[in-house]
């Protein structure tokens, strides 16, 4: 059989245990042939099963590396993980550590993601056109350092811890954000066109926070400042605009702009439009 660049994977049987999906790279996959992909092994608890008992395999007409998963995929964690280079989809909801370390390359998810989703992600495009679990953007764990750099787009809401310790990159989220959003913020710009839950920008040393919806509450640690900030937001707006159109509006706006964490010691920005 004659070797593809893309491949269609087609859920045909739930696993019984949670499945590592991290062996399927765009890029690594290209090349090989339907049988050869069918017999990779993937992580399936304490052992081990092939690709061809779980998903149908179909070659793809692609002129570049490119992968698609259909199906529930709640049971498969690692989804793009470290990818680097090429287009992966899924149509389904997916599980934990969505495109954790992404290097390049573009995933869209149409559904939900769970936990940890763009952990150290340092570039590349991810968007999840559903909801998002706790930690997303944030710090794998043990690690001192979050997303890295790269594009974070979510359409749907997002769970606790969004954006911890982020030290590069931007993300833009237009549904609203759990508890605790951009704590410990290092740097990089996330832009918010819904509403923060408790303690936003708590230990948040650097970065950019830009509020497009609902105005939050500003905490009793952080200052507001007068600086003159036309110039610098009209490229930030405009770049933001550019990435979605739900931020299109925010260049006809000067925003309000405090600092903080000063608990931290911290010079974060809020830039507060809504």
């Amino acid at each position: 059989m004659s070797a593809a660049q893309g491949f269609r994977l087609r859920l045909r049987a739930q696993p019984d245990f949670r499945v590592d999906l991290s062996p399927l790279q765009p890029a690594a996959l290209a090349g090989r042939d339907v049988g050869e992909v069918a017999r990779l092994e993937l992580r399936h608890a304490n052992a081990h099963v092939e690709l061809g008992e779980l998903f149908d395999v179909d070659a793809l007409s692609s002129e570049a590396p490119e992968l698609r998963l259909e199906g529930d995929l709640r049971r498969f964690d690692r989804i793009g993980q470290a990818m680097d280079g090429g287009c992966l989809s899924v149509t389904g909801e997916v599980g934990d550590y969505l495109g954790a370390a992404m290097r390049s390359g573009d995933i869209v998810v149409e559904g939900r993601a769970g936990h940890l989703a763009a952990c150290e992600m340092a570039g590349g495009r991810l968007e999840v056109r559903g909801d998002i679990g706790d930690f997303a953007a944030g710090a794998l764990p043990g690690s001192m350092d979050g997303m890295r750099g790269g594009t974070l787009v979510v359409r749907g809401n997002a769970g606790a811890r969004f954006g911890d310790r982020m030290r590069r990159g931007t993300v833009l989220l237009l549904g609203d954000a759990g508890d605790f959003c951009a704590s410990r913020m290092v740097a990089g710009t996330i832009a918010l066109a819904g509403r923060v839950g408790a303690h936003c920008g708590y230990g948040m040393r650097r970065g950019t926070l830009v509020f497009g919806g609902s105005a939050p509450d500003v905490p009793a640690t952080f200052a507001e400042t007068s600086h003159d900030i036309r110039v610098t937001w009209a490229l930030l707006s405009r770049s933001l605009g550019k990435l979605h159109p739900a931020f299109d509006s925010l260049a006809g706006r000067v925003p309000r702009r405090v600092v903080g964490d000063l608990a931290a010691d911290g010079k974060g920005e809020w830039l507060i439009v809504g």
